[in-house]
């Protein structure tokens, strides 16, 4: 995926998103406008905000950066938006990046992570994945269906994005 993302601290929920469907997508909760602008610039990444005043900087009107506006407060509509406007699509790399910290994950086997999931979690998944900084591991349990379902339903309702295969089986 050779898009990136800095998300203003306005629309904050939605970098955990775009994390969950492969995008490398920094955010940091205090930080100024002129400093984000700089990072996005020197860093060429796409600048998703909810703050029109960095929309109309002469940089991003010009073009030089590439700002989405979003106007919506629901992350979920806010990735549909990102999505729309960037004509970009996730299929395959769902579930790559660690959720908290931005790095891409790599597999684990069980005896690797036995003693740093429950019991029952260890007992009943076979794969799993973990962040190689922060050190949280990722299964396939019920959180991660519904965050599939989830994905599956922002799909579904972003023309131009196929359905994701198996979409209507339960």
């Amino acid at each position: 995926m050779g898009i990136s993302f800095v998300v203003d601290s306005n629309a904050g929920k939605l970098a955990r998103w775009l994390r969950m469907i492969g995008y490398d997508t920094l955010f940091f909760r205090d930080i100024d406008d002129g400093q984000l602008v700089e990072l996005a610039l020197r860093e060429g990444r796409v600048l998703v905000t909810r703050d029109t005043q960095i929309a109309r900087r002469r940089v991003a009107e010009n073009g030089s950066l590439r700002v989405v506006l979003t106007r919506d407060d629901d992350p979920r509509r806010q990735l549909r938006h990102v999505m729309q406007e960037l004509g970009l699509d996730w299929q395959g790399t769902e579930f790559s990046r660690c959720l908290e910290c931005n790095r891409p994950l790599a597999p684990r086997g069980p005896e690797e992570v036995r003693d740093l999931v429950p019991p029952f979690v260890f007992r009943t998944q076979a794969r799993y994945t973990q962040c190689p900084s922060c050190g949280r591991v990722y299964w396939h349990g019920t959180h991660w269906q519904s965050m599939k379902r989830a994905l599956e339903e922002i799909r579904a309702g972003t023309p131009g994005l196929p359905r994701c295969p198996g979409a209507d089986r339960g």
